[in-house]
């Protein structure tokens, strides 16, 4: 404002002495009214100058608010229509809306470890589901998280062959946990069971082994497990692929563990394409039809349910 006055004084001062220059024949009331005149007219200049900048200002703030209004409406329609087509396909809003909740309460609060952390296990959580879309999925290592959550979902049958036959192994962690849920399947969901062992020729030579062998096999009878095994031939052993367990759900999905000859470098493979399991279902049907049952006591007849 201090400098608009200044401004509009100078201006009337510059045209008050210009006018008396021009005709010194006027009285000073027409000059002192023209320098007015024209001093005012630079005021108003001023204001009309700054009035269309504070105006293109306004315009530019509004096509900024614009555009990030818009950019903030679309990407709330993205996950609007994204949470509307999980919820017309059956799956659960709620789990996605927590773990985005949860993500962004890591994400302010969480240390930076806290942080590298979750973004890890999202971004392989989006692997996996984004395999699935292709019916497969694969992880280089065992994954008994798969398999419980599977055994925990499963609705009717449950279809296994293993090579872990040794008593101890069924008492560690990664056993157990996986005998639990499934004998929570059976007793909840009556879901039958079936476990094929696979032994190798020497194994059944072997007395001592044999009758541990028996013993795990009656112990999981007992739990309402149909047990078989078959007895791999040495030649097979030998020149064979690695070992190869299946795990078969409902006929539907199936998840193989493959090792190497020595046991380790576990890699685990889900596959829910239909021609697979289709395949996999009839050669577990063919090689328990082949397999030979326990000898000793056979269980007890089912409870009524």
């Amino acid at each position: 404002m201090v400098l608009k006055t200044l401004i509009t004084v100078v201006v009337g001062t510059v045209a008050y002495v210009v006018t008396n220059l021009i005709d010194q024949s006027q009285d000073e009331l027409w000059k002192l009214a023209m320098s007015i005149v024209i001093g005012g007219s630079a005021l108003i200049v001023q204001y009309m100058v700054d009035f269309e900048k504070r105006l293109d200002a306004v315009e530019t703030g509004q096509r900024t608010q614009t555009r990030e209004l818009h950019d903030h409406y679309t990407r709330l329609s993205d996950a609007a229509g994204l949470l509307h087509e999980l919820d017309e396909v059956g799956m659960s809003t709620d789990d996605v809306k927590r773990l985005i909740r949860g993500a962004t309460q890591v994400g302010r609060h969480g240390t930076d470890l806290v942080k590298d952390f979750a973004r890890a296990e999202i971004t392989s959580l989006a692997s996996v589901v984004t395999d699935l879309t292709g019916r497969t999925a694969h992880w280089q290592r065992d994954n008994n998280e798969w398999l419980i959550s599977l055994t925990k979902i499963a609705r009717s049958t449950i279809d296994a062959t293993s090579s872990s036959v040794d008593r101890p192994f069924w008492d560690t962690d990664p056993a157990g946990p996986y005998l639990d849920a499934q004998i929570e399947a059976m007793r909840r969901r009556h879901v039958s069971i079936r476990r094929l062992f696979m032994i190798k020729a020497a194994e059944q030579g072997d007395e001592q082994f044999m009758e541990r062998f028996m013993e795990l096999c009656q112990e999981q009878r007992d739990l309402r497990i149909n047990v078989r095994f078959m007895v791999l031939p040495e030649q097979r052993r030998r020149t064979g692929p690695a070992t190869r367990d299946v795990v078969i759900f409902d006929d539907a999905l199936c998840l193989e563990y493959t090792t190497d000859h020595q046991g380790s470098n576990v890699r685990t493979r889900l596959d829910a394409i239909t021609d697979s399991v289709r395949d996999e279902v009839s050669r577990f049907d063919t090689l328990w039809e082949s397999a030979t049952e326990p000898s000793r006591n056979p269980p007890p007849p089912p409870p009524p349910r």
